[in-house]
């Protein structure tokens, strides 16, 4: 059962149910370090002020498309926990349309038990690059669906 209001997609849910299955924190890091070398290398030109996380104690990027009523993500930072972080939420949010992923509530990280193992700064970080992603979904919503 979801703590958050909305059901998670599909793609997140699972994600959710791969964190739960790790009963101590050490699994979950190596979990989020698994994601962290899955991630697709993001080109450097787009590595820029426009594309960067702000709230971030690390370097974060994250780019996003509108193809076919479909979002999709990319990022990329220069801490492994953080791009984890990156990597996770991507494969969660990747392929999904904008209205979707602006629906998705935060709480989630909470039945990863990830927010438990984070420090403060890398939760915020998590938090700051989640709204990143969910802005720029926004913004493609209201650009398709401008009334």
């Amino acid at each position: 059962m979801s703590s958050t209001s909305t059901p998670l997609p599909d793609s997140l849910a699972k994600i959710v149910q791969r964190f739960k299955r790790r009963t101590n924190p050490k699994q979950r890091y190596e979990q989020l370090l698994w994601y962290a070398k899955k991630l697709q290398d993001m080109p450097e030109a787009d590595k820029t002020p426009e594309n960067k996380v702000q709230g971030c104690v690390s370097q974060v990027y994250i780019t996003a498309n509108l193809e076919d009523g479909k979002v999709w993500y990319q990022g990329d930072s220069d801490a492994q926990l953080v791009k984890g972080l990156v990597a996770l939420l991507i494969e969660g949010l990747n392929g999904l349309p904008p209205e979707d992923i602006v629906d998705v509530s935060p709480e989630f990280i909470q039945e990863t038990g990830l927010n438990v193992s984070l420090t403060p700064s890398r939760a915020n970080g998590f938090y700051n690059i989640f709204q990143t992603m969910k802005k720029k979904a926004l913004g493609f919503k209201l650009a398709t669906n401008p009334s």
